[in-house]
């Protein structure tokens, strides 16, 4: 019985996934499985029970990754679940930005006692009219499973769409529109767009990246859009582009004391990926990752370790082992399933940075002693016995 914490409400679309073999506990310390949201880990003692940890949502910047990883802890995200809701939160965004349509409801609002209101909106409506999207030029900078689906939408309401993404993938260039243009550098979307969007991970890479430098670039009057982390944007130097009109409209899903009430600021209290169906796509995509690992030591979108799949195991046993990403690690562990005159019947190894993952199926159950030889080996982490 596997017994599963969450750690904030999850969907229970996605719980009723779990069979007779899982139970859900209360009690953090004694979790095998972990289901979580926004709740903070990183200061959390993590249980020598823990064996992974899924997040219902993409950003993973609550969960201590490294702490996770030479723990033996596999931590999973749910790429794609929640795409479909934020881009069309990204839509929305652009439409506010183009149209003063908050405006207008607030003038709608502020003039509800005007017995004469149908007449007097005819002169009021100039104030708030603004333009079309369509025919306008919109840079997607992170072509990722959002990204891609902005893009798509974007061109079928008659955008001129911009995409770049040094890291593209092949399934993401499939996904794409063929007249979106793939740019190589950042700096053609800043000269050319009158819409910019950004879709990329925070990293050291990218905090700040739409900052001074990068709006001194972009046409006058763009718009930028951040629906993706607070922290990709230098919010200062947008309200000071703001102010001398390089910027005119800055949208974001992330409100703070920085931007809140500010002149040309569009902000949403962190929507994007808040829709029934979103939450219910990712709380399923996380419950099956739990379990697969779980059950098959199987591993797919994880953020701390490598994609690792040898389907269901048919053999008397099956190990994981978590170790560093050194030489000759896998001669060691084969010595060892060897002097126990244990035969290897099927072995899959593969690595992420400094961290690797190897499965051993056996043909014989793999004893104590196996298990602790394996521990021993300098540079492993953790062995599991998945199967035996």
């Amino acid at each position: 019985m596997y017994k599963i914490n969450c750690l904030n409400p999850i969907a229970q679309i996605g719980l009723s996934n779990l069979t007779a073999d899982y139970s859900i506990t209360d009690k953090f310390e004694e979790a095998e499985g972990v289901l979580v949201r926004s709740a903070e880990m990183k200061d959390l003692d993590l249980p020598d029970s823990l064996l992974a940890v899924a997040r219902a949502g993409a950003g993973v910047n609550n969960i201590p990754l490294d702490k996770c990883a030479e723990k033996g802890i596999v931590v999973f995200n749910t790429p794609g679940a929640n795409a479909n809701g934020v881009k069309e939160l990204v839509i929305a965004g652009m439409l506010l930005a183009a149209r003063d349509i908050v405006g207008g409801i607030q003038w709608c609002k502020e003039n509800v006692s005007d017995e004469n209101i149908a007449k007097t909106t005819e002169k009021a409506k100039k104030a708030f009219a603004g333009t079309e999207i369509a025919g306008k030029k919109l840079g997607v900078i992170g072509l990722g499973a959002i990204g891609v689906k902005v893009a798509n939408a974007a061109m079928s309401l008659g955008m001129e769409v911009y995409g770049y993404d040094p890291y593209l993938s092949v399934n993401a260039a499939w996904s794409l529109k063929r007249d979106v243009k793939h740019v190589e550098k950042v700096e053609e979307i800043y000269a050319n767009c009158d819409y910019i969007t950004i879709h990329v991970p925070l990293l050291d890479s990218t905090k700040g990246m739409i900052n001074r430098e990068a709006i001194s670039m972009m046409k006058k009057g763009v718009v930028i859009l951040n629906f993706a982390r607070d922290l990709l944007v230098a919010e200062n130097d947008v309200l000071e582009g703001i102010k001398n009109g390089q910027v005119a409209r800055y949208v974001s899903d992330f409100p703070n004391t920085t931007t809140a009430g500010k002149e040309g600021v569009i902000l949403t209290p962190h929507l994007g990926a808040s829709t029934e169906e979103s939450e219910d796509n990712c709380a399923v995509m996380a419950v099956q990752e739990i379990m697969d690992y779980l059950e098959n030591g199987t591993i797919r979108n994880s953020v701390n370790y490598p994609a690792a799949d040898l389907g269901v195991c048919t053999k008397s046993g099956r190990i994981a082992v978590f170790h560093k990403n050194i030489a000759n690690m896998i001669t060691q562990f084969t010595a060892v399933i060897g002097a126990a005159g244990i035969n290897i019947s099927d072995m899959l190894n593969k690595s992420r940075g400094e961290y690797a993952y190897t499965l051993l199926d056996v043909e014989s159950a793999p004893t104590a002693e196996v298990v602790k030889a394996l521990e021993a080996v300098d540079g492993v982490y953790r062995v599991r016995v998945v199967k035996g």
